[in-house]
């Protein structure tokens, strides 16, 4: 019997694929937990529905963020941190205060993990941040640290 899977089955298969099974594990195991369908006509036409409504949703959101990463090549924040001879900070400006600030000045939300950091900001200067915006497409953020 043909099974379509609606959740990850290990040792079985991802969900959303379509596997091969004997009748009497699609019927005492995968039906009755709800973790498969009958590949039927009905149910594989579903299937093919839900996977071209997947990849319409998936190419909106890269269309997104190369737009957004387009507009962020202009722009830039500002952080205002205190800071000791020679232009030393105290302590090191962190990604969570970079998305802070971005959310202030900019008005965008940025998620402070897709933020990648060579080194620790411990300087005064401006700093290129590289933002992961989407799995494909990433963009730089400049970020300029004055003395308070």
């Amino acid at each position: 019997m043909e099974v379509i899977l609606l959740e990850d089955v290990k040792a079985l298969g991802k969900k959303g694929e379509i596997v091969k099974v004997n009748d009497s594990y699609a019927r005492n195991c995968l039906l009755p937990k709800k973790l498969g369908l009958e590949a039927n006509n009905k149910n594989l036409n579903d299937l093919k529905l839900q996977n071209a409504n997947k990849a319409k949703i998936e190419k909106e959101k890269l269309e997104e963020a190369k737009a957004l990463a387009e507009r962020m090549k202009e722009m830039s924040v500002t952080l205002n941190i205190k800071s000791g001879e020679g232009g030393r900070t105290f302590g090191s400006v962190s990604t969570k205060e970079i998305a802070q600030a971005v959310k202030d000045q900019l008005g965008l939300e940025l998620d402070k993990k897709k933020m990648v950091l060579d080194e620790p900001i411990k300087a005064l200067g401006n700093y290129v941040v590289q933002v992961k915006l989407h799995k494909d497409v990433s963009a730089n953020l400049t970020v300029k640290v004055k003395e308070k």
